[in-house]
């Protein structure tokens, strides 16, 4: 956009500011860069930050769109880094799904940004609070493992690895206590790419008939097996997984309030895989 353009577009923006359905039409259609670009042209001309203001109008407008319209003008690692932040604060225990959509659904390069973006905005590290998460609960171990893999693992997904780890859990699955159960899982989820890990989800399944979260219900896995349910799900089909937390959340059938506003920001602009 020109400098012309971007002028104009933010004094459109300066006189529509408490009008939702005037401030939609106007920026909805922008890509991310030009929505960055109009952003830090109206701090230049007006001296006000543009989504701090939009937040500051909640009071006149629906609360709800303002949130996920504020949420709409960050730039994605941004916006991941306040629904972290707001996953790990939110009222009662922590919403551990937030958090696992944001480090299973996002490439490793994002995660790394996104942290940045995290302790720049909020001067704290996410990894660290993750881990101090009160009171403790089966989903942080599985955070701190899959926070972990963006670190360590591979590019490349191998059909070898898959198999071995597969064989791996089913043999930990069928003859081992929870207690190492636990802790394969945990260190393989620490060890491979979230790709990785869906071709050795895929490879499970293949050679033993069964999807993995049934060997860890009948070795009677308790909460780990209820959380790595979800985890599972959210890895090998994304796809199913949003359908089904947008239908449970526009049919009022989620606790999760935030669900529809999440789901929605963080998969913009972002094909499923």
């Amino acid at each position: 956009m020109s400098s012309h353009s971007l002028e104009n577009e933010c004094k459109e923006i300066h006189d529509s500011l408490g009008s939702l359905n005037q401030l939609i039409p106007s920026l909805a259609l922008r890509t991310q860069i030009e929505r960055q670009q109009i952003t830090e042209t109206y701090r230049a001309l007006y001296g006000e930050d543009l989504i701090s203001l939009l937040q500051r109008y909640e009071a006149g407008i629906s609360a709800m769109k303002s949130a996920a319209f504020s949420l709409w003008m960050l730039d994605p690692y941004e916006r991941d880094a306040v629904m972290a932040r707001e996953a790990l604060h939110e009222q009662g225990d922590a919403n551990y799904k937030a958090l696992v959509e944001i480090l299973v659904g996002r490439k490793s390069d994002h995660i790394h940004l996104m942290k940045q973006a995290y302790h720049r905005r909020f001067r704290r590290q996410l990894d660290q609070d993750i881990i101090n998460i009160e009171p403790p609960h089966p989903y942080q171990k599985i955070l701190v493992a899959l926070a972990t893999s963006h670190k360590a693992h591979h590019a490349d997904v191998s059909q070898h690895i898959a198999k071995c780890d597969a064989r791996r859990l089913y043999e930990t699955g069928e003859g081992g206590g929870s207690g190492a159960i636990e802790a394969v899982v945990l260190e393989t989820l620490s060890k491979r790419s979230i790709q990785q890990l869906k071709l050795t989800l895929s490879s499970y399944k293949h050679i033993y008939g069964h999807d993995y979260t049934k060997s860890l219900k009948r070795a009677n896995s308790g909460e780990l097996e209820h959380a790595l349910k979800m985890v599972v799900k959210c890895i090998c089909s994304p796809p199913n997984y949003y359908a089904k937390a947008l239908y449970l959340s526009i049919k009022g059938r989620t606790i999760d309030k935030c669900c529809l506003e999440r789901v929605l920001m963080s998969r913009a602009g972002r094909r499923h895989g």
